[in-house]
């Protein structure tokens, strides 16, 4: 498939620092967009225990990646796309049942 995405990073210019995490994908309903949800655990040092936590990511979707929900991506962080987006989808490493 042919990618004419400027903001891809494989097939763009788009370079890729910082962090990288991975999550499911949420929602698919934005144009080149996915809410991806990451779990991770957040130390309480009062209780010498941990918090389990998840946030919600949005991140750009490249059409050559093209992530549905229900999908395990791999996001990295890149520089500010637009308003809310400042990570990337690099790549799918688990389809899910999507809808």
């Amino acid at each position: 498939m042919e990618c004419n995405d400027v903001r891809c990073p494989v097939h763009g210019n788009l370079k890729i620092r910082g962090n990288i995490f991975e999550g499911i994908v949420v929602s698919d309903k934005n144009q080149r967009t996915v809410i991806v949800m990451r779990e991770y655990l957040a130390p309480l040092r009062k209780y010498e225990r941990h918090l389990r936590k998840r946030s919600k990511i949005p991140a750009h979707n490249p059409p050559c990646i093209a992530a549905k929900k229900g999908d395990t991506v791999k996001i990295e962080e890149s520089r500010r796309i637009s308003k809310t987006k400042s990570f990337v989808v690099t790549s799918i490493t688990k389809k899910g049942a999507g809808q």
